[in-house]
C-alpha cells in the first residue's frame, strides 16, 4: 500500500493544468449502455474509479478501450449482463447509476447497493423512489436492486434533496421513456449539465439542466457521440486551497471559474488573491489568512468535497473559524488526524469550530476517504518536518497524479511503495 511522504515549508508557483472531472466522467460512461453505437469520450482522468467503470461496463458486455492519453471509446453494440455486482459497487458508489440505462436499454437490471467512501448513510431511497414513479418494478434481494420495466412512461418525480446520483439515474432513465418527465428539485451540479449535454448530443431532448427543474422528452433510441468531459473543479478548489496555504503563486489551466464562484468568495475571505484568466485562474496569497464562516450546500453553494481541504486551510487562520456541514454526517473524520498534527479543532454535531494559527508538525496519519487524503496532503505542505500520509489510494479514487503535479509547481513530495 502506498504512501505520500511530504516535507513541508515550501510555497507552490508555477502553472498546472487540470484534469477531466471524475464526477462527470462516471455517469457520462456509464451513458453508453443507452446505446448500440460507439460513445466517444474525451478528457478522462485516468483513474482508480474510471478503471473501475470500465471493468463494470466490460462486464455489461460493453467494449472498452483507450485511444489517446485522455480518450475512451465504449461500444455497448450488445449487452450480455444486466447485473453490476457488489465486488464493483462497493468500491465505488457511482457505479449505482447503471440502474437508469440498464433498464432503460433492456428492461431489467440488478444493480448492488453502493459503497464508495465511508462519509454518511447516502441512502438509494431516492434513485429508488423516481426509477419507480417511471414504471419499474423494484425490489430489494439480498442486498441487490433488482428492477424490471416492459417500458418506461414519463412522470412528475419530485426530489426530496436534490441529490446529484438520483438526479442522473433518474435522467438516464427517463431519456427512453415514453412521453414526457419532468424531474422537481433536481440537482443543479455542473455534472448534471455535462450528463445532459452528451445525452442531448446522443439525440435525447432535455431542457433546463442546471436548474431546478429539468424537462425529458423520451425518445425511441440513441446514437453515439463524440463528447468531452468538463475539468474538475474539486482538483482546481483543491489546488487553489494548497496555493492559499502555502502562500505561492499559482496559475491553474483550465479552472472553470464561474463554477467555482462560491469558494472563489470564501478563498478571497479567507485572504487569497484570485484573478480570472482566460482559460483558468491565477491564486496568490502575501498577507495572513483571516478566519471564515462555512456552510456545505448544494450547487451553487460551497461543494461539500472541499469542506476538508478548507479545513486544512483554517488551521493557519489567525483567529476562529465554524464550519457546517449539511451534506453528508460523517464528513469530519479527517479532523481527528488533524488534530494529530496540531490543529486546534472542536466538533460538536454537524459544526466543527478551527481555532489558529497553529503550528502544525508532521505525523504519520491515515486518510479515511477521497477528500480527507487531500486535507492531509495540504496539512502536511506547511507542516514542520516530515507527514507521511498512509492508505492513499483513496486519493487515487480522485485525483490524477497530484504527486507529479505539486512537485512540479514546487511541492517537496514522493510516493512510496511500502
Amino acid at each position: 500500500m502506498d504512501r505520500m511522504i511530504i516535507h513541508g515549508g515550501a510555497p507552490l508557483c508555477g502553472t498546472v493544468d487540470l484534469s477531466g472531472s471524475k464526477n462527470a466522467a462516471l455517469p457520462i460512461m456509464m451513458a453508453a449502455v443507452l446505446t448500440d453505437e460507439p460513445l466517444i469520450i474525451r478528457n478522462v482522468p485516468r483513474l482508480r474509479d474510471v478503471s473501475t467503470a470500465m471493468e463494470l461496463l466490460a462486464g455489461l458486455g460493453v467494449a472498452t478501450r483507450w485511444t489517446g492519453d485522455h480518450d475512451v471509446e465504449l461500444h455497448a453494440r450488445v449487452l450480455t449482463s444486466h447485473e453490476a455486482p457488489y465486488e464493483l459497487v462497493k468500491t465505488m458508489r457511482a457505479s449505482f447509476v447503471a440502474l437508469g440505462p440498464l433498464l432503460a436499454r433492456s428492461g431489467r437490471a440488478r444493480v448492488s447497493t453502493p459503497g464508495g467512501c465511508a462519509i454518511g448513510a447516502r441512502p438509494v431511497n431516492l434513485h429508488i423512489a423516481g426509477i419507480r414513479a417511471l414504471g419499474a418494478r423494484i425490489q430489494m434481494r439480498n442486498g441487490y436492486v433488482e428492477a424490471h420495466a416492459g417500458a418506461l412512461s414519463g412522470a412528475r418525480i419530485w426530489l426530496d434533496n436534490p441529490s446529484v446520483g438520483a438526479t442522473e439515474n433518474i435522467l438516464m432513465a427517463a431519456v427512453r421513456a415514453r412521453g414526457r418527465s419532468v424531474i422537481e428539485n433536481a440537482a443543479r451540479e455542473p455534472e448534471v449539465q455535462n450528463l445532459a449535454g452528451l445525452l442531448n448530443a446522443m439525440g435525447a431532448k432535455i431542457e433546463g439542466a442546471g436548474t431546478h427543474v429539468i424537462e425529458i422528452e423520451g425518445v425511441d433510441r440513441l446514437h453515439g457521440a463524440d463528447y468531452r468531459v468538463i475539468p474538475d473543479r474539486i482538483e482546481a478548489g483543491s489546488l487553489m486551497v494548497a496555493a492559499a496555504i502555502t502562500g505561492g503563486d499559482l496559475t491553474i489551466g483550465g479552472a472553470p471559474v464561474a463554477e467555482l464562484a462560491a469558494v472563489i468568495i470564501k478563498l478571497r475571505e479567507a485572504g487569497a488573491e484570485i484573478t480570472p484568466l482566460e482559460g483558468g485562474l491565477r491564486i496568490t496569497r502575501s498577507g495572513p489568512l483571516r478566519p471564515v464562516e462555512l456552510r456545505t450546500l448544494p450547487h451553487p453553494g460551497f461543494p461539500t468535497d472541499l469542506q476538508a481541504q478548507m479545513m486544512a486551510l483554517l488551521t493557519q487562520a489567525a483567529g476562529t473559524s465554524v464550519i457546517t456541514e449539511t451534506i453528508f454526517e460523517n464528513r469530519f473524520m479527517h479532523a481527528q488526524e488533524l488534530m494529530r498534527m496540531g490543529a486546534d479543532i472542536v466538533m460538536k454535531g454537524s459544526t466543527a469550530v478551527v481555532r489558529g494559527p497553529t503550528r502544525l508538525s508532521g505525523a504519520p496519519v491515515m486518510a479515511t476517504d477521497l477528500r480527507a487524503s487531500m486535507s492531509l496532503i495540504l496539512a502536511g505542505l506547511v507542516a514542520d518536518n516530515t507527514t507521511e500520509v498512509s492508505r492513499v489510494y483513496h486519493l487515487d479514487r480522485g485525483y490524477e497524479a497530484l504527486d507529479r503535479k505539486l512537485s512540479s509547481v514546487g511541492a517537496r513530495i514522493e510516493r512510496v511503495a511500502d
